[in-house]
């Protein structure tokens, strides 16, 4: 995918979501319980910034075999230390996982427009999950089929999302962290996955 696609395809993920956020999507308590931990792998992130602590997510091997591998293979490398959350909507998502775009310290005028070295995945959405509070997606162009590193989590009700971008996880622990998350798109300061492990 060409830099003015994943150009174009952002801002247009952007304006739609602009448009849905404006209508009140209706936000679930922080205080909700998170989701039960299941039998993993568990993404494990370690959040600097104005949010700091740990945020473990389990990944759906079953649900989204492909995007699993791919998060877990790039976690292993170290692809995602030092990534920002490059976009960050109130009441909505915070997004991360540009490992060429992203990193902390270098130039970030064009987070959020690439992904890994690895190639792009087909499109995981036969599951009938929903995008609610906890709840970890893919992100991806306007093509349902390029989602490559980027991710997503939830603040609140994200429904309207369901069967179009592939579910891969739930947070298990450290939602609060995850609520810490400097707000912007991008962020003045962002925060920053300083270590993000694979835990069997």
């Amino acid at each position: 995918m060409s830099r003015v696609d994943r150009v174009i395809a952002g801002g247009l993920f952007v304006a739609g979501l602009a448009v849905v956020v404006g209508y009140g999507i209706s936000q679930t308590s922080p205080a909700q319980a998170q989701a039960t931990d299941g039998p993993g792998p568990n993404l494990v992130i370690e959040v600097a910034g104005a949010a700091n602590g740990t945020v473990v997510i389990d990944l759906l091997p079953d649900v989204a075999p492909q995007h699993v591998a791919q998060i877990t293979a790039l976690a292993s490398e170290g692809a995602y230390d030092n990534v920002v959350f490059h976009r960050v909507i109130d009441g909505f998502m915070a997004q991360t996982g540009d490992v060429s775009n992203g990193k902390a310290g270098g130039d970030l005028s064009m987070a959020g427009m690439g992904g890994s070295s690895k190639p792009d995945l087909p499109a995981e959405f036969t599951n009938d999950l929903s995008f609610q509070r906890g709840v970890v997606g893919m992100a991806r162009s306007n093509d349902p089929n390029s989602a490559n590193s980027q991710f997503f989590i939830m603040f609140g009700d994200g429904s309207f999302l369901d069967g179009q971008y592939t579910v891969v996880g739930n947070v298990v622990s450290g939602m609060e962290v995850v609520d810490a998350i400097q707000r912007g798109e991008p962020p003045a300061t962002p925060d920053v996955m300083a270590k993000v492990s694979v835990q069997q």
